[in-house]
């Protein structure tokens, strides 16, 4: 840990501190890493738990903690929680742990997400459209309303603060068969424009990242939705005819919660290989 003792048992630190929700594995992750080699303390927070309403498996507690390892390689302070975005009271106690051990928050970036569709958008069952509006949107602004006070008490030095969240080209195209997860991440984005205009007058900027195809294990459940043999068959849907790497969407993140991207705000910033050009 950086830092001291502020007299009342909790340790300060001067360096940037962030929250990354979804950070076990895929985009979390390499957001997790970017923000560590930039030099912020990072909490890496994930649900390390398989969901029944989702097709595919997710996170594990060992994928965490391959990314908290890889978040120490930076030789920044990095910690691991387990908890699940729809999870208020758990989101609360991220925050409150992020407090107490560092003293600040600086940046949030919601990056936690899942798919699931495959039927017409009027059959989409119950639990399909509760997981992906829960996980996608509302896990958002559930961290939205843990982070923001934390941000707002934060003491000097008062870093760049941010927010961010993990759209998708689905925020601003229509996939069909993927209607839920659709109108969630379009939700994001009209989310995040909101906040960008509550936030203003404390100068924290918000923002979404709008992912293309990206290898991950989403995009493989994806290609499980359209029953093809497997991810790289989206890289023809992307006019630079490939997938993009995890690393290349984070770079987007870091970009935002940096100096040179203070004047950015409310903005939906693609990075989608030319997908939705």
């Amino acid at each position: 840990m950086t830092g001291e003792a502020d007299g009342t048992g909790t340790a300060r630190t001067d360096r940037p501190v962030a929250v990354v929700t979804g950070g076990a594995r895929g985009i979390g992750a390499a957001v997790a890493r970017a923000l560590a080699a930039a030099g912020h303390a990072v909490v890496v927070v994930d649900r390390c738990a398989d969901d029944p309403a989702l097709p595919y498996p997710l996170a594990t507690e060992a994928d965490l903690a391959a990314a908290v390892d890889a978040c120490a390689a930076a030789a920044v302070p990095a910690v691991g929680l387990v908890a699940d975005v729809r999870d208020q009271a758990a989101l609360d106690a991220v925050v409150a742990g992020t407090m107490e051990q560092f003293g600040r928050l600086d940046v949030a970036v919601a990056a936690a997400g899942a798919v699931a569709g495959g039927p017409p958008a009027w059959e989409t069952s119950d639990a399909t459209w509760t997981a992906m509006v829960g996980v996608n949107l509302e896990g958002v602004w559930r961290l939205a309303r843990a982070a923001v006070p934390a941000m707002l008490a934060s003491p000097p030095p008062h870093h760049d603060r941010r927010f961010v969240a993990v759209a998708s080209a689905a925020g601003t195209e229509g996939l069909p068969q993927l209607a839920a997860y659709t109108a969630a991440k379009h939700g994001v984005i009209g989310l995040v424009k909101a906040l960008a205009k509550e936030l203003a007058p404390h100068r924290i900027t918000a923002n979404a990242v709008c992912p293309g195809s990206t290898r991950t294990a989403m995009l493989e459940a994806s290609a499980a939705v359209y029953g093809l043999a497997g991810a790289e068959t989206f890289a023809a849907q992307q006019p630079l005819g490939r997938l993009l790497d995890p690393a290349e969407v984070a770079a987007a993140v870091v970009f935002l919660c940096s100096p040179a991207a203070a004047g950015i705000t409310g903005a939906a910033l693609p990075v989608d290989a030319g997908m939705t050009a």
